[in-house]
């Protein structure tokens, strides 16, 4: 086979200034049939999952790196031949990234058992199979009368640095029996531990001897696990580090009476269940409303040109918690919506950002964002400004509380509301100003309930 008649597919630019990506899971392996615009390989950048569609159509020849690889933007990602290239007697093919990759993916197809856990093995419901060339399978032989007990593969020969487990499952089988990976020989493809050799390791070392009566039998001690800082995960840590680093930040807080908020809540609930109104979405318009007032806080420090840029519009992000980490989503406009799109909005973004789908871009261009950390039931914090924005609202849970009222101490819902700020774009009194508009909004929203 020539060169030429080669497709190679290099990792694609995923926009927003995405320079690279993890791989998460391949969809095919070397030797499968693809078709145009299939979707050949899940990768994770720091903004959110992305499936990539492979342009050519053929025999996958190679994939050029592992899941867990991380590859920079026109990095090659898949290699694709002419669809009977497979069956061509004078081609030879090209190898997997590595000699047991082969065995791996026969293993995977038998329904062996020997897969990395959570990877099934291809006897599960709903898997999709995988289109080979080369024609149909051949007949598979008639068992021997007597089944041989299987044979493990030789392990390989340990490498040096830590131990691969990219099982989750097989780190917490070694860690509840204190077993050290590091001594544990690895079977599975390049060097990876899988599920049977720590089980293997556990019935060697056997139970500890009994000891005398009354002697105390030290507990194993865990050994520490290293977790690469990839993904969202190390979004979230530069986009952090940054902004300590860049901006000098000041947080103020005050105490404030949210009762009438929480009654105006449940009343819309009651009477407007229809508009889907809860008390994020109150939350955030206030603070599109205390934004109008104090114009400073919408805004980010141009360092390079020493310049503050002031914005008219309002992108309100918001912080939610997914099972990938945290992400940031952002209602673009928020200044045009009423209360109840302001809600629309922030259901539909939190659904995509739970299940993975958000865009990218519905993750860039906040101005100001609400952090309604209230949700872990705690009361105060003082929140990480995320950078390059100037101003972030936090907001406790709310919680019954004594409070006075009209001279007697009654209890009352309380909330303490947290506003960390850029000190370069404004100085405490406009910063005080607009965390007491927020607390008077609160404590009197019927302002805001004009326009829903």
């Amino acid at each position: 086979m020539t060169a030429a008649t080669r497709q190679v597919f290099r990792l694609p630019d995923l926009g927003e200034g995405l320079t690279e990506a993890e791989i998460v899971e391949w969809k095919v392996a070397a030797g499968d049939t693809v078709e145009v615009d299939q979707v050949v390989v899940e990768v994770e950048t720091a903004k959110a999952a992305v499936e990539v569609p492979v342009p050519y159509a053929g025999t996958v020849l190679r994939l050029h790196a592992e899941a867990g690889a991380v590859l920079a933007v026109g990095e090659p990602l898949i290699e694709v031949g002419p669809a009977e290239s497979a069956a061509a007697p004078d081609v030879r093919p090209v190898p997997d990234a590595h000699p047991d990759a082969a065995r791996y993916r026969e293993e995977e197809q038998a329904g062996s058992g020997n897969v990395l856990i959570g990877y099934g093995t291809g006897h599960g419901p709903g898997r999709r199979g995988r289109r080979r060339a080369g024609g149909p399978k051949a007949p598979a032989a008639a068992p021997a009368p007597v089944a041989a007990a299987p044979v493990a593969p030789a392990p390989e020969p340990r490498r040096a640095g830590a131990p691969r487990v990219i099982s989750p499952l097989v780190r917490r089988i070694a860690r509840e029996h204190g077993l050290d990976l590091a001594a544990v020989a690895a079977t599975g493809p390049r060097g990876v531990i899988l599920r049977r050799d720590v089980e293997q390791a556990i019935a060697t070392t056997g139970t500890p001897a009994e000891t005398p009566a009354g002697t105390p039998v030290p507990a194993a001690r865990p050994m520490p696990e290293r977790i690469p800082l990839r993904g969202i995960r190390r979004a979230v840590a530069d986009k952090l580090t940054r902004s300590r680093s860049e901006i000098p930040d000041a947080t103020t807080w005050v105490d404030a009476d949210a009762t009438a908020l929480v009654e105006a809540k449940d009343a819309l609930r009651r009477t407007r269940p229809e508009l889907g109104v809860g008390l994020l979405a109150l939350l955030a318009r206030v603070c599109v409303a205390a934004l109008r007032e104090f114009p400073e806080l919408n805004s980010s420090v141009d360092a390079d040109r020493q310049e503050i840029v002031r914005y008219g519009h309002v992108n309100l992000g918001f912080a939610a918690q997914t099972d990938r980490g945290l992400v940031v989503p952002v209602v673009r406009d928020a200044h045009l919506m009423t209360t109840a799109q302001i809600a629309a909005e922030l259901a539909r973004l939190t659904g995509l950002a739970r299940s993975g789908g958000l865009p990218p871009e519905a993750l860039t261009g906040g101005t100001f964002t609400l952090n309604n950390y209230g949700v872990f039931g705690v009361d105060g914090s003082t929140p990480i400004i995320n950078h390059p924005e100037a101003a972030l609202l936090g907001v406790g849970r709310v919680i019954d509380r004594p409070w006075v009222v009209d001279g007697a101490v009654v209890p009352r819902k309380m909330t303490q509301l947290s506003l960390t700020f850029d000190h370069r774009v404004c100085d405490g009194g406009a910063a005080g100003g607009f965390l007491r508009f927020v607390a008077d909004c609160v404590e009197n929203p019927a302002v805001l309930l004009t326009n829903l």
